[in-house]
Parts: structure tokens; C-alpha cells; sequence
């Protein structure tokens, strides 16, 4: 009961920077650029919750914690959300539908084009984050939902590349991301017999969470 809790409430936060960002839009609070405040929002709400759902893993291995499994697809579905809205609202507000032109700048502006390649390494992850994908697949699945990774770097790389001179805050991005890819290097917490054995039986269902990382 708890967790069913806690889920709805993660599900609704992760709503409100979205329901933010369209109320300014409406209501005029985003300063004398909204397009541009409504885009960058977007995207870094995409990798906040990118490197959410990557915690989950060490926060269960160092803490012996089950629920942030629980959490793990939702978080994971949601970057990806938010990431498709990034690519929407800059197609639609900044470029109207230009395609011409929004291909050229995926050619020719390398902010873009890392942009667009972390998008399409989240897409197949995405695509597959249910139970079915995951019997499908079978040992396949890990593989393919490693592609988390690259993609992280990906997004704070495309971050970096956007901003140009002040790189405070993806510098903080990427030592963040470093840190939890480094995480994942160190020894797990080790368990009492008993409690592991517990544990273990809670665990077992968080193997359908996107994405699942090791």
C-alpha cells in the first residue's frame, strides 16, 4: 500500500515541471524568451530524471533498499518523455515545422546531433521497458538496456555543447553521472543470509522497471 503510494506521488511530481512550463507559457512568467525557457526546461528535466533512474541501482546495492527498483521504469519512461518533448518543442515553437532547416541543424550543429543520437539510443529502451520486451528478449534485454550509458553521456554532452561558455551546471551533470557509473564499479553492500534471502523475493519483480542496470 505504501509503495502504490509512493508511486502515484512520484508519478504526479514528475508531472509538475511539465504542467510548470505550460502554465508560464499561458500565464507569461517565463521572461522575454518563453520558447527558449520552455526548450531548455524540457531538456533538463530529461536528464534530471536520466540520472534519477540511474540511482536507483546504486541506491539498492549500497542501502540494501528495494522501492527506488519500483520507481526505476516510471523514472526511465519519464526521461524519455520529457527528452521527446525537448525534440517537440523545438521542432514546433523555435523551427515551425521547418524541416529543411531542421535537418540541417542536426547535420551541421553538434549539439543537435549528440542530442538526437542520446534520443535515439533512449527510443529502443522505451520501446521495450515492458514485461512482454523483457521475455522476448531474454538475455538480450541487459544488453540492450545498457544503452543507458552512452546515452547519459550523450545528454550531458549535448548539454555542454549547447551552453558554450558557462559550464557550472554541466560540469555538475557530469560529475554526477560519474559518479553513479563509478558506483557501479564498487562492491555491493553485503547482507545478512536471512535478510538477503528476503530481499531477494521483494526484489525479484523489479526486473520489469526501465531501465534495469548492473
Amino acid at each position: 500500500m505504501v509503495l502504490t503510494h509512493l508511486k502515484r506521488g512520484v508519478f504526479l511530481l514528475c508531472l509538475l515541471p511539465a504542467a510548470w512550463l505550460l502554465a508560464g507559457t499561458l500565464l507569461g512568467w517565463l521572461g522575454a524568451n518563453p520558447i527558449e525557457a520552455v526548450i531548455r526546461g524540457l531538456g533538463d528535466w530529461a536528464l534530471r530524471l536520466l540520472l534519477l533512474t540511474l540511482l536507483a541501482t546504486p541506491l539498492r546495492r549500497f542501502s540494501g533498499w528495494v522501492w527506488p527498483l519500483r520507481l526505476r521504469r516510471m523514472l526511465g519512461l519519464y526521461a524519455f518523455f520529457y527528452a521527446v518533448l525537448h525534440l517537440l518543442a523545438y521542432a514546433v515553437l523555435d523551427q515551425f515545422f521547418a524541416w529543411d532547416a531542421i535537418w540541417e541543424d542536426i547535420v551541421e550543429r553538434p549539439f543537435i546531433t549528440v542530442g538526437m543520437l542520446a534520443l535515439l539510443l533512449l527510443l529502443p529502451l522505451a520501446l521495450t521497458s515492458g514485461q512482454y520486451a523483457m521475455r522476448r528478449l531474454g538475455r538480450h534485454w541487459k544488453r540492450l538496456h545498457r544503452l543507458i550509458y552512452p546515452a547519459a553521456v550523450l545528454a550531458v554532452l549535448h548539454y555542454a555543447l549547447m551552453v558554450k561558455a558557462d559550464l557550472r551546471e554541466p560540469l555538475i551533470y557530469g560529475a554526477i553521472l560519474a559518479v553513479l557509473l563509478g558506483l557501479r564499479l564498487l562492491p555491493a553492500k553485503r547482507r545478512q543470509p536471512g535478510r538477503a534471502t528476503q530481499e531477494g523475493q521483494c526484489a525479484a519483480p523489479s526486473t520489469m522497471h526501465w531501465p534495469r542496470l548492473r
